[in-house]
């Protein structure tokens, strides 16, 4: 499978809905934290008589992307994409697990506090677990204990 400029620190499962990602100029080791959702919903019109509008996925530009940092982006540019490092850290199931995870490293890591992160915001807009992350959750972490 073609996976663009990223390299893959896991396995990759069979229809994941994003990736957390870390983004690392190379020539002074400061990175950049993410999320990069790999499918996008589009809604298209309704079959004639029918009511409900269609929704359709499509793959989005996740191997081309480069990060939402304009910071970062203007770095690229300047230096060239081969002085950097695309790492995928996690794959997600789900828009809930892709906006947990991406909030839950970049605390982890003081991307605000730390000079060697290039995000300059924590955005996040998270509701109630779903059932199904939560006994994943649970089960993972207590096979691991």
């Amino acid at each position: 499978m073609d996976n663009g400029h990223w390299d893959i620190i896991q396995d990759m499962p069979e229809d994941p809905f994003g990736f957390i990602y870390e983004i690392t100029n190379t020539l002074n080791n400061k990175s950049y934290i993410g999320k990069k959702q790999m499918v996008r919903k589009i809604k298209r019109k309704p079959l004639k008589g029918k009511k409900r509008k269609r929704i359709d996925y499509i793959e989005s530009d996740w191997k081309t992307y480069t990060g939402s940092s304009d910071v970062l982006n203007e770095d690229i540019k300047k230096l060239g994409k081969d002085k950097f490092k695309f790492n995928i850290l996690l794959f997600c199931n789900s828009k809930f697990e892709l906006s947990y995870y991406e909030a839950k490293i970049q605390f982890e890591k003081d991307v605000l506090l730390n000079e060697k992160y290039y995000n300059g915001i924590i955005n996040c807009r998270i509701g109630k677990a779903p059932r199904i992350f939560l006994e994943q959750y649970y089960n993972k972490n207590n096979d691991d204990g």
